[in-house]
């Protein structure tokens, strides 16, 4: 009983050192982190609202509220990363500042772009519709033969599926209007401003320069009701001046059924003898050619 007494003394000795050591650590560490404040403005003087704050290499992080202000707990010599959509992301070193002033330059880079859309081509910052663009250089590089099969899967919201297991077997594209029942649901095609009929599974996937979805009501307006169902706007390729290029591709593929999936056909004399059966369970007389199966 005597030596239990002891051990068990040593034992709460011990896990009270411990607890200590654990409370002085955390202390330490909760002293060399302050709660810094600033405020995150753009290139023209106003508020980003919405601008994610983080600090890099940890799991802290704050947003700015309506005034573009914020508030997040740093230790000195960490360094922040601001960042919003449209902007550049800036890093900032904290070394103990009452406050964090950061001013976000635009992203030229995004917002320069040039897309097509139902009046004719605009830059992507004057657009206030839902357009989505993609352009040749993001899909020359896909083995497919099909336009739709380089779509798939680039464009959010858009749903693209082979209509069978068929080789060579065109593609359906539903921008809008999945859930109709009586009408159709295949979008207006529109070929360097030209609107097409049927389906666009025999272009030259090399020929087209860019592609455009055009899926709410005010970017498909200039379309009206042919355009209930989404718009694909395609601007193909158009000579330029710099000398003759030539270029080969060139791709090949197989499909076939899956032997587990497989069903096992009947030869000839198989078949003459399912038909004679058949013809006499039905109390029919039975065809000549199916007399003498064997």
């Amino acid at each position: 009983m005597k030596n239990n007494s002891i051990a068990h003394r040593i034992g709460s000795q011990i896990g009270g050192v411990f607890l200590g050591l654990f409370l002085i650590l955390s202390t330490s560490m909760m002293a060399q982190q302050q709660a810094a404040s600033g405020k995150v403005k753009g290139s023209d003087g106003g508020p980003v609202i919405g601008a994610s704050v983080s600090v890099v290499g940890t799991s802290r992080g704050a947003s700015t509220d309506g005034e573009g202000n914020f508030k997040i707990n740093v230790s000195r010599n960490e360094t922040l990363r601001i960042s919003s959509v449209g902007y550049n992301s800036a890093d900032v070193v904290y070394t103990g500042q009452k406050s964090i002033d950061v001013t976000l330059t635009v992203d030229n880079k995004t917002l320069n772009e040039i897309v097509v859309v139902g009046y004719g081509s605009q830059n992507k910052k004057e657009i206030t519709g839902a357009v989505q663009t993609i352009s040749y250089k993001d899909l020359k590089d896909l083995p497919v033969t099909q336009i739709g099969q380089k779509l798939q899967g680039q464009l959010a919201g858009v749903q693209i599926n082979q209509t069978t297991g068929k080789p060579g077997t065109g593609m359906n594209v539903r921008i809008r209007g999945q859930l109709s029942v009586s009408a159709g649901s295949d979008p207006l095609y529109v070929v360097d401003g030209f609107p097409i009929t049927g389906s666009i599974g025999a272009m030259n996937p090399d020929e087209i320069e860019d592609i455009s979805i055009l899926k709410d009501a005010s970017s498909t307006s200039l379309y009206g009701s042919r355009a209930a169902n989404g718009v694909v706007l395609i601007t193909t390729k158009k000579g330029k001046g710099a000398g003759m290029t030539v270029s080969f591709n060139a791709f090949t593929g197989t499909q076939n059924v899956p032997m587990k999936g497989r069903l096992d056909m009947m030869n000839a004399e198989e078949f003459a003898q399912f038909k004679k059966e058949s013809f006499e369970d039905a109390k029919q007389p039975v065809p000549a050619e199916f007399q003498n199966p064997s």
